[in-house]
């Protein structure tokens, strides 16, 4: 079997940066780009696409709530039109500049908030998933299997594509820990760890000790996590060590 290895950039804002994306682009396979909701600016979008079609790497839009101050992570009540809506504006502005710079966007991952609630709410599912198809009809939806969204791409004969996460932690049934659980940040040894055991097993750690089942195409590691960069590449290399190809799922 092939891995995808991805990671959230382009997440700064103006002045502010957030992670080193150059490097993270020398490793990863896939860019889930910020959009300009959650973070990024327009110069950030251009830059990190630029960057990405420079490496090779398959561009995707990190879509998320309009929440600049709270950097997407707040739930907010958002109606199913809402997110269509905001969906379809945040592809086509990531999508001009991925074309810009000789390529296009391939994929579409939700970002934060977003990805909890569409993954929980069929009727979000289902508006991110039209969204999807009124831009492009061949994107496809990276996202958690098992869930809402997964069956709305299937319904709509849209791909989809599982997402593990190698730095994350996941809950008894088997949705990702909440940050400020303790535990649920993983360390670089951990990370490594939970990179294989995903690939090798499916199956992920809990933070009660245990492990769930993860069904994933793609692996991601965050681009704001303490010494990301380290931890890509030591996973990089510790999945083509053991006869895991890292390659572009798009």
């Amino acid at each position: 079997m092939t891995l995808d290895l991805n990671s959230d950039l382009g997440e700064g804002f103006g002045a502010y940066r957030m992670g080193d994306d150059a490097a993270m682009l020398d490793l990863v396979t896939s860019a889930n780009i910020a959009c300009g909701f959650h973070a990024g600016d327009p110069g950030i979008m251009r830059r990190t696409c630029a960057l990405a079609v420079e490496r090779g790497v398959r561009i995707g839009a990190h879509v998320g709530h309009r929440d600049l101050a709270g950097f997407g992570r707040r739930a907010i009540a958002v109606t199913p039109g809402e997110v269509r809506d905001e969906t379809l504006y945040q592809l086509g502005s990531l999508d001009a500049f991925a074309r810009a710079a000789g390529d296009r966007v391939r994929y579409v991952k939700p970002h934060g908030a977003l990805y909890h609630q569409a993954a929980a709410d069929a009727e979000l599912a289902a508006a991110l998933v039209a969204a999807l198809r009124e831009f492009d009809s061949a994107l496809a939806l990276l996202g958690p299997a098992g869930t809402e969204m997964e069956r709305a791409a299937s319904a709509a004969r849209t791909p989809f594509l599982g997402e593990g996460f190698a730095d994350r932690a996941y809950t008894p049934e088997g949705a990702l820990a909440p940050r400020g659980v303790p535990g649920a940040v993983l360390h670089a040894d951990d990370a490594v760890a939970q990179a294989l055991s995903i690939a090798r097993d499916g199956k992920a750690g809990t933070v009660d000790g245990g492990t769930v089942a993860v069904t994933a195409a793609s692996l991601c590691v965050h681009g704001d996590s303490p010494a990301a960069v380290e931890m890509a590449r030591r996973i990089r290399a510790a999945l083509t060590e053991s006869g895991v190809p890292v390659r572009a799922f798009t």
